[in-house]
């Protein structure tokens, strides 16, 4: 979290080339590749919504502009006859050029005199990359204005000549991005004072996070299909590297749904914290593609008091299309100038871009200034960043106590630390990475039955330790035991196709799971033991969230049919109804004891923390 005191949005700017290309044009511009490629193009755009776009090539496959180019345009509006910006970062994620960077071709092209440059490369978040940069140099008083801006220009790789004689096969992760991708540039002028003829954004700050060290790599060019190399310049030719298939922008879209939960769990991290409050955004500015959230998440979030008002969203992804990182720019160029007359003076825009290429999430929240602008007699500007005091975190009403919501919201934390150390475990890492063995399945087989078959004991256990007051909770908890029972058996079966050969009472826990076992066990038989619900939210929100994204990685490695992972698919499609009924456990218990929402929170961190561990001792 990068707080800021003194950093202004003055204006904005965008470029697009070309006309608006609609659906039906889109072929003149980038072309079928096989006979598969019109099945895709109407599955995909049905998927994302996308009425209109920009190209900067035209229908021969020629190139009408540069990235360079288009950047250039954008910082000609920017600085509309003034020279005198003293920094300029630049974001893209394929520049015209390996080498000089982005920012300093751009400098050239126009003959800007000399000033500090910056170039980020990355995806859809470099934006923000190069906006904290310049917000930064203009906060520590290094500089008095600055300009960020991203570029993109996807479509050259987008051309049906460039598919032509391949030796890899063209896959559905290569055809993906080409119906979601178009060209375009955006930017934004920072300074030290708002303007004094009109609206101004002011930063409060600027929050970036990435989650690269928890999972494989998503969104890409320039590797090798299936990373068999390095890069693009490990191939004896670049000739070799592109019949192969090395320039494709490529879209794990099996894995992608992770995204928006790494994103939707560090903003409810950002609620909790108190330095966003979802009731007082007027306005939120979201990068999205074509994704939606999952319907139990977003009724997760709306329980938990940090979903932010339909009306409130702002996006312009049907008209512009998806211009990678100079997205967020090109949304807000088109949001200020087309509201900046009805933007009243402290209104809050909230801002996400999440990035897809190895698992990355920004935020950033604007607050309008809309009075003129006086020089201070005699100030001098700390060259310290100072911390913004941020307003206590908002507890949404949940009924009359709000208990329910701060849970939630507690919960989200646990679940999301909990999540990025079992992605980073030793088994976890092998099964993305494609190199899970049928031994390694086995392993994890062995230590986990046992675990799974004492699940229904005590939750049973957990039942008879509850009064008359919470018999509905009982009632619930009894018939999700029911479910349970019998699922070990299913996973033991599973082992035995697999080709294991141990009896199921010779199967041992692993540390980890003893653990886990002993402290569900003895937390089931205290009185009313309700803060196991926290405990259940771990795990079943490991089968809801983190078994479907191992599972197709899990199938790739074995490359078994679904005999020997029925216990897996099943919990992956049907943990949704199991935390559904969860959720509902919880109000329950809020309206016999409030206080115990604390308790469930408790109970989760401690079985998260216990749950780690039987995955850090699979292997």
């Amino acid at each position: 979290m990068t707080p800021f005191n003194n950093v202004y949005i003055t204006q904005t700017a965008s470029f697009l080339p070309g006309d608006a290309v609609d659906n039906e044009e889109m072929d003149s511009y980038i072309g079928p590749i096989n006979k598969t490629s019109g099945r895709m193009k109407t599955l995909i755009l049905a998927e994302n919504g996308i009425q209109k776009r920009h190209y900067a090539i035209d229908k021969n496959g020629k190139s009408l502009h540069s990235v360079t180019s288009m950047g250039a345009k954008v910082v000609e509006q920017l600085l509309d006859n003034d020279t005198r910006v003293e920094f300029l970062s630049a974001a893209t994620t394929g520049a015209d050029s390996a080498a000089p960077g982005l920012a300093n071709l751009i400098q050239g092209e126009m003959h800007l005199p000399p000033l500090e440059t910056l170039s980020v490369s990355g995806i859809c978040a470099a934006s923000i990359g190069a906006l904290n940069a310049a917000a930064l140099a203009v906060e520590s008083s290094a500089k008095n204005k600055a300009i960020a801006l991203a570029s993109e220009f996807p479509s050259r790789l987008f051309k049906a000549s460039r598919f032509q004689n391949r030796t890899a096969d063209i896959d559905f992760d290569a055809h993906f991005l080409r119906w979601m991708l178009s060209d375009g540039a955006g930017g934004a002028f920072l300074a030290n004072h708002p303007s004094s003829d009109g609206v101004s954004l002011k930063i409060k700050w600027i929050h970036q996070k990435s989650f690269s060290g928890d999972m494989p790599t998503c969104m890409q060019v320039g590797m090798s299909v299936g990373n068999q190399l390095p890069g693009y310049l490990d191939y004896p030719t670049l000739a070799e590297a592109e019949k192969a298939g090395a320039f494709d922008l490529r879209q794990n879209i099996r894995i992608l749904p992770n995204l928006f939960d790494l994103g939707l769990h560090e903003y409810a991290q950002l609620v909790k914290e108190g330095h966003v409050d979802p009731k007082k955004i007027s306005h939120f500015l979201c990068h999205y593609s074509s994704e939606r959230f999952k319907p139990m998440i977003a009724k997760l979030m709306e329980e938990a008091g940090i979903a932010i008002a339909p009306e409130k969203w702002f996006s312009n992804l049907t008209s512009k299309g998806n211009t990678g990182s100079a997205s967020i720019y090109i949304m807000l160029d088109e949001f200020f100038k087309t509201n900046s007359a009805s933007l009243n003076a402290g209104d809050q825009i909230f801002g996400f871009v999440p990035e897809s290429g190895r698992f990355s999430v920004a935020y950033f929240l604007l607050e309008v200034v809309n009075t003129s602008y006086q020089p201070a007699v005699a100030k001098v500007a700390s060259p310290v960043i100072q911390q913004v005091d941020l307003p206590p975190a908002p507890i949404s009403a949940e009924g009359e106590t709000g208990d329910v919501a701060y849970m939630l919201q507690s919960l989200m934390g646990v679940w999301h630390d909990y999540r990025s150390e079992v992605f980073r475990t030793e088994i976890a890492q092998a099964v993305m990475q494609g190199k899970l063995s049928v031994a390694d399945y086995l392993t994890w087989m062995e230590c986990w039955i046992p675990q799974v078959r004492e699940g229904s004991l005590w939750m049973r256990r957990a039942v008879s330790s509850m009064n008359a007051e919470y018999k509905d909770l009982a009632k619930l908890v009894q018939l999700h035991a029911g479910e349970e029972q019998l699922d070990w058996q299913v996973l033991y079966q599973d082992y035995q196709n697999a080709g294991g050969i141990l009896n199921a009472d010779h199967l041992k826990r692993n540390p980890g799971g003893e653990a886990l076992n002993a402290y569900m066990h003895a937390y089931a038989a205290r009185p009313n033991p309700v803060g196991l619900l926290g405990g259940i939210y771990i795990i079943e929100g490991t089968g809801h969230r983190i078994i479907p994204t191992l599972l197709p990685r899990i199938k790739e490695s074995l490359k078994v049919n679904s005999s020997i992972l029925k216990f897996i698919e099943y919990h992956g499609e049907n943990d949704q109804a199991h935390m559904a009924r969860w959720l509902n456990a919880v109000k329950m218990v809020a309206l016999i004891e409030p206080k115990a929402m604390h308790e469930i929170v408790r109970v989760a961190e401690t079985v998260a923390a216990l749950y780690l561990q039987q995955w850090k001792y699979i292997r």
